[in-house]
């Protein structure tokens, strides 16, 4: 039984707001025992049907939520269209992102299961934690970007950050390398000029079902989320020159 005044700070009870303790606390038994239930079949779901619930019982409250919060609601508008990105910020896509979230996070579980639900409640509970919809969107954007460029557009996008390597390493290779094992791109005979030539200005041609599930396996949910707050948080934490990536290649692949 939750218990109001129990001292030990580690206690779940001592570990709710403040409100969730007053509501806790005042529920007849049998409404304690509805939430008893409801605890334990949820965590006793596997993750999927979680996010399927989390989704249909929160997913409103956080649309209404993102969109009156207009100020980050502008900023992820002004930098989709600074990438060239045409994604209209509707409630039925920021609807689909926060479910996708979800299954993201729930994909993620693997390495960390205990922070799945605890990343669902911080979600509903702080405008300030719900604003990670908005940067998991704008990530996720860019990933998608990123997924359709060719290796040369990648090539001088990377060429473009201020921290080169750390760049090439945490989204360039790992997108390379699920275009290479999932035949997207097929590298051949990399010492051959020419043929270096013809993959490197290679157009990925991926499905629009095909390019979420790539981000979403290539990617942890955590990785998108950092990576959209810190396009956010600092405007020139991705240098980009649409003119410059996108101009069709002459003769430069990789310097040679």
């Amino acid at each position: 039984m939750f218990s109001p005044n129990s001292s030990d700070p580690d206690s779940i009870f001592a570990q709710l707001p403040p409100q969730a303790r007053d509501w806790a606390e005042q529920l007849h038994w049998n409404e304690r025992r509805y939430v008893l239930s409801l605890c334990h079949i949820l965590c006793a779901a596997p993750s999927e049907v979680q996010a399927e619930f989390l989704d249909e019982y929160t997913a409103d409250g956080l649309v209404s939520r993102l969109i009156e919060d207009r100020d980050t609601r502008q900023k992820v508008k002004y930098y989709l269209e600074q990438f060239h990105i045409d994604t209209n910020l509707s409630e039925s896509l920021l609807r689909g992102y926060i479910r996708q979230f979800y299954i993201h996070c729930a994909q993620d579980m693997q390495r960390q299961p205990e922070q799945y639900l605890e990343v669902a409640v911080r979600l509903i509970g702080s405008s300030e934690e719900s604003n990670n919809a908005f940067n998991y969107t704008l990530g996720f954007e860019l990933l998608k970007m990123m997924f359709t460029m060719s290796w040369i557009q990648q090539e001088r996008l990377y060429r473009l950050q201020r921290n080169q390597d750390e760049f090439l390493n945490k989204y360039v290779k790992p997108i390379r390398f699920a275009h290479q094992i999932n035949g997207i791109v097929v590298p051949k005979d990399k010492k051959k000029f020419f043929a270096k030539r013809d993959y490197y200005v290679q157009t990925p041609q991926i499905s629009r079902k095909k390019l979420t599930e790539l981000v979403m396996v290539t990617f942890r949910a955590e990785t998108v989320t950092e990576f959209g707050f810190s396009v956010i948080r600092h405007p020139n934490y991705l240098q980009f020159n649409y003119e410059y990536i996108y101009t069709p290649e002459a003769e430069d692949i990789l310097g040679n």
